[in-house]
């Protein structure tokens, strides 16, 4: 037993409701449950009950046990003195209000019916990665759909929100956030820190003012990065070399150039190497003038796609790591990677201005981007496509991912609209 489940039972009246009485034996109504409090304070306000015909307004609070009042810190809290009803499952202490009336108390132990403590049980105690697995298949369709757009739309919300605060740490400046913000998932998910940080030590408007050179962008991010080595004998080292020292005594650069020891290079394959994805990413900086602009104007995930697949220059070509020479030509960056960067880094870009200036037009197109693209793989699709769930596309697969990262592995089956049907009473 729990407050969650004890607020779920409340929440939709799961109980048994006829002649309700308080502990003090008061007839009791319930006119209007209340509203579901997430911040400090009661449980539930603008909650309306019938005491002995008197009609009370105020907040209903919820506990396991009538003590845990005391053990939570409520007496001598003023929020708390607008309690109008205390929900208990026992009743094991009286609890008074700071003038020594008594707060009337309801005890559920006995109203509720015991299957349904007994499903939420199971639920609670089941070790499937999904917990509601056994029974998933028998939840109405209706809510596994709506389950399914809420939680994409949670998703996108919640992305949206960290690109927002990184836009306003970057001054509200959108070119330059969405700078920082792809240059965050070229990084992938090993060297994102890495990608952020460097993004963060140069300037976009540094980097656009030498567009004309793909030569002076490496030099810069390779030269800040930390990467560059101090001395080689490959004239293209030593290029790279002498225009870092220039640009960097020029734009004071110098003294926040990155330890090596920042980026990941295991358990990567060699085309995902950091220096490989920096060359990429210096490509599209030379290439693209306005990244937020782009990223903001194009229509349909493939145009998005065919601009982020950009290839590096010659040398990383045919080097994954400075001075070491590859058997083979190095791959551009591919299809699935592109994907990646859409999913991740465009989509909740374009959902945080879409928020930001409140247009349902931009946050649709972010929506049909994903629906565009194929949908990633991996366990947690693999298991929800072994109870029947569609996993085609990016918006299904970042749906289901939401689900369960939110709800199934947190248990949070009852805030879930699937499990809380298979909870609920027949």
């Amino acid at each position: 037993m729990n407050e969650d489940f004890l607020s779920f039972v409340w929440r939709y009246q799961y109980f048994d409701s006829a002649d309700l009485r308080t502990e003090t034996g008061e007839a009791l109504q319930i006119l209007r449950i209340g509203q579901l409090n997430t911040d400090a304070g009661p449980d539930f306000a603008e909650s309306r009950v019938l005491l002995d015909g008197m009609e009370w307004v105020g907040a209903v609070e919820l506990h396991v046990k009538s003590s845990d009042w005391e053990v939570h810190r409520h007496p001598g809290d003023l929020a708390y003195e607008s309690v109008v009803l205390h929900v208990v499952w026992d009743d094991d202490r009286p609890v008074r209000r700071r003038d020594g009336t008594l707060v009337p108390t309801l005890v559920l132990s006995g109203r509720v019916k015991p299957a349904v403590r007994e499903r939420y049980q199971r639920l609670m105690e089941s070790k499937a990665e999904i917990p509601c697995a056994p029974q998933f298949r028998d939840a109405p369709r209706l809510q596994k759909i709506s389950m399914l757009d809420r939680v994409l739309l949670e998703r996108l919300d919640g992305k949206a929100a960290r690109v927002i605060d990184l836009w306003e740490e970057n001054n509200r400046d959108w070119e330059e956030t969405a700078y920082q913000w792809l240059a965050q998932y070229f990084g992938f998910r090993l060297n994102a820190p890495a990608f952020l940080r460097l993004a963060r030590i140069i300037p976009l408007k540094v980097l656009q003012k030498h567009r004309g050179s793909g030569r002076q962008i490496e030099a810069l991010l390779f030269g800040c990065s930390g990467l560059l080595p101090e001395n080689s004998e490959e004239v293209y080292v030593q290029d790279l070399h002498k225009e870092y020292q220039f640009l960097a005594t020029k734009y004071g650069l110098l003294s926040q150039r990155m330890e090596l020891t920042e980026w990941k290079f295991l358990r990567l394959r060699p085309a995902g190497f950091p220096t490989v994805r920096l060359a990429q990413w210096a490509t599209l900086l030379q290439r693209e003038a306005g990244l937020f602009a782009s990223l903001t104007s194009i229509e349909n995930a493939d145009d998005l796609r065919k601009m982020l697949r950009v290839s590096q220059s010659d040398y990383w070509k045919r080097h994954y790591q400075f001075g070491k020479r590859s058997a083979s030509t190095v791959p551009d960056l591919g299809k699935d990677a592109a994907d990646l960067l859409i999913i991740n880094a465009a989509v909740p870009l374009l959902a945080a201005y879409a928020r930001q200036r409140d247009h349902a037009g931009l946050l649709d197109r972010a929506v049909r981007w994903l629906e565009q693209i194929s949908a990633e793989k991996n366990h947690i699709t693999r298991a929800w496509e072994a109870l029947g769930m569609r996993v085609n596309t990016a918006f299904d697969s970042q749906a289901l991912i939401e689900w369960h990262t939110t709800y199934c592995a947190r248990k949070r089956c009852l805030e879930c609209s699937v499990g809380a049907s298979l909870v609920r009473p027949a």
